[in-house]
Order: C-alpha cells, then sequence, then structure tokens
C-alpha cells in the first residue's frame, strides 16, 4: 500500500471517475471531522459546476436526532455518537432512497436544526435531471446504507489529528465513535476512494 499527493482538483476528479463507474448519481464523502468533508467535497462541488452540472448538497448534521436522545447518555459518551446522533434512516427516507436511479426524484435539504432542537420545516424540493447528490457526514459506509450511495470517498484520520481539528465538547464523543465504526464496519475496504487525511490541505490518495 502506498500514498499519493493529491490537491483539490486531483481529489474532485478521482471522485467523481469513482462516481462514473455507477449507474447513480449519489457520492458520500465519509469523514470524522465535518470540516474535512466539507473540503472535500467543495471541490468536487466546484468542479461539477464547471461542468455545468446540477449539484445536490446534503450535510448529516442536518440529519441529527433530537436533543433529548443524542444527549440521553451524556455528550461525551462514543456509543451515543455512533448509535443515537444521526437520523440514518430519515437519510434514507428523505434523500438517498428517492434519489436512486428508480426513485421518486424529490429530496429535503435538511430536517432537524440542532441550534433550536426542532424540526426545519423545509419543503421537499425535485432535484434537475442529472443532478448529483453531494452527502457529507460521518459513518456513510455503515451497514444500515449499503447500497444507498453510489461512490464514497472515506477519509483516514488519526486520533490525534481528529482531536486537533475536534472542539473539547466533541472531541471524545466522535473519536471514540469513530474508532468503533472503523472496526465494526471496516469501511476503507468498501470504499470507492481512500484518502489520508492528516491535514485537510494535503491529502493523499491510499492506493493499495
Amino acid at each position: 500500500m502506498r500514498v499519493e499527493p493529491l490537491d483539490a482538483a486531483g481529489l474532485a476528479h478521482r471522485a467523481l471517475a469513482a462516481l462514473g463507474r455507477s449507474p447513480g448519481r449519489r457520492l458520500g464523502v465519509d469523514a470524522a471531522v465535518p470540516a474535512d468533508a466539507a473540503v472535500v467535497a467543495d471541490a468536487v462541488v466546484e468542479a461539477l459546476e464547471r461542468e455545468g452540472r446540477a449539484v445536490l448538497r446534503v450535510d448529516a448534521e442536518d440529519y441529527l436526532r433530537p436533543r433529548s436522545l443524542r444527549l440521553e447518555h451524556g455528550p461525551a459518551d462514543p456509543d451515543a455518537g455512533y448509535e443515537g446522533w444521526y437520523d440514518t434512516y430519515a437519510l434514507l427516507r428523505e434523500v438517498l432512497d428517492p434519489l436512486a436511479p428508480d426513485g421518486a426524484g424529490t429530496w429535503l435539504p435538511a430536517l432537524w436544526d440542532a441550534e433550536r432542537d426542532r424540526a426545519t420545516r423545509q419543503e421537499r424540493r425535485t432535484a434537475p435531471p442529472g443532478a448529483v447528490l453531494v452527502l457529507t457526514g460521518p459513518f456513510l459506509l455503515r451497514w444500515e446504507l449499503s447500497g444507498a450511495l453510489d461512490a464514497v470517498v472515506h477519509l483516514q484520520t488519526s486520533p490525534a489529528a481528529q482531536r486537533r481539528r475536534l472542539s473539547a465538547a466533541d472531541a471524545d464523543r466522535v473519536v471514540g465513535a469513530w474508532a468503533r465504526y472503523l472496526e465494526e464496519t471496516g469501511p476503507a475496504s468498501r470504499a470507492d476512494l481512500v484518502v489520508r487525511c492528516e491535514d485537510p490541505r494535503h491529502p493523499a490518495l491510499v492506493v493499495p
């Protein structure tokens, strides 16, 4: 196994090539640190828009479960972070399944306003023909989402690097939940693209 340095444009090109091998148009950026996923997603969106493609951007942070459920065992609990933080089934119902090749073509950009701890009450939208979904978030290769994305970029980030880029309030929960995710699902072995992301300014492609 070796790593090859990539710039943002090269990473976007690789991600879109992986998506192009699938009949669908649902790309996931799987990352422990939300800001890291955003860097990759921004590069992909920019590349798509240069080609004149319509892009649908969804962040799993807008599909959180209510605060009472997330914090039932405290804000630092890694098992709660993995099992109860994100509304995975709502993502399937409102975004991923409708945007499948045989889906209804409608989608909901956001479901939950975490700051106000209430539903966003946004209306469903109809995706333009040929639109590409770019979904950012953690745990996108967990078994519940098997087959729901057409290509996934998985970012590898060490626990130390995660802690450097997370707030102190989030670090224990996120690092512990991500470690459980790696152990239980082996996402790197199933991702279409694996990227070493110790520093999001200097990503590197992991080549088997």
